[in-house]
């Protein structure tokens, strides 16, 4: 595998952000890992962060380029702050960014990564599963897979909790009494998309039982099987911690690979 650190310039966000990408590469000779390149065309896995992190958090807390190694995939991750992949209220537009500028520069960057929305995932987790789920349900033709683990997938309870200060959700979210419905709430977004024929993506979630979150993923679960939005819902035992995200995270690489999730 190749890992690279790119600082480039994004005309969204008006300034210069970073990414850390994993290509693939067949090797022979590394010790302990098998190296593969896949189809002349990667597909590609977008990779994003919660809350607390950025761009370098999946490798530091995770095995995330061993596990890839021998599937021959592409893996991005990018940069989004605490835009919570929205375009905010009151500052950056983080979705425009990674919904439409971060695909079209990446496959500049790198050509061999495939444009099919087949080829191309998305997985986050906590606020990066927000994203994620964001980015299957409003810009299905790009990302044909969405995952969320222990995502804060309900904007509305997000505005309403206790997590950070009302001014910092008033700039990310704008008027919590206007969240419900908007483009922001992802409910609203999967019944959207039911609606208006675009190409429905396939979806994962996991969360841990005694996650503060669990109960936005239980809520999903419920949208999801009453709109008839095909999808996987896994629950186990467990809380908001790096050990359950580095085994789930593995699933999902199986999963995107085409292996049955058990």
């Amino acid at each position: 595998m190749a890992l690279l650190h790119v600082d480039f310039f994004s005309d969204v966000l008006g300034m210069c952000v970073e990414m850390d990408v994993i290509l693939p590469e067949n090797t022979v000779g590394q010790i302990g890992m098998e190296g593969k390149s896949g189809p002349e065309k990667w597909k590609t896995l977008y990779l994003l962060h919660g809350m607390s992190d950025d761009h370098t958090i999946w490798q530091r807390r995770t095995s995330i380029e061993r596990y890839v190694s021998d599937k021959g995939i592409a893996v991005v991750m990018p940069s989004t702050q605490l835009g919570w992949y929205t375009d905010m209220y009151e500052g950056m537009k983080w979705y425009s960014y990674i919904a439409e500028e971060l695909p079209k520069i990446c496959r500049s960057f790198f050509p061999n990564m495939s444009d099919k929305r087949e080829d191309t995932f998305v997985c986050g987790l906590s606020m990066g599963g927000y994203g994620a789920f964001k980015l299957a349900l409003r810009a299905s033709e790009t990302f044909g897979w969405g995952a969320s683990l222990s995502g804060a997938l309900d904007a509305c309870e997000i505005v309403n909790g206790t997590l950070g200060n009302p001014d910092y959700w008033m700039d990310v979210f704008g008027p919590k009494d206007a969240v419900k419905g908007s483009f922001n709430d992802l409910f609203k977004a999967a019944s959207d998309l039911k609606e208006n024929g675009k190409p429905i993506p396939k979806l994962y979630m996991w969360c841990g039982e005694q996650d503060f979150l669990f109960g936005h993923n239980e809520r999903m679960d419920k949208h999801l099987t009453e709109l008839g939005i095909d999808h996987i819902y896994q629950k186990s035992p467990g809380d908001h911690q790096w050990k359950y995200w580095d085994e789930k995270v593995q699933t999902v690489l199986d999963w995107v690979m085409g292996k049955e999730v058990k």
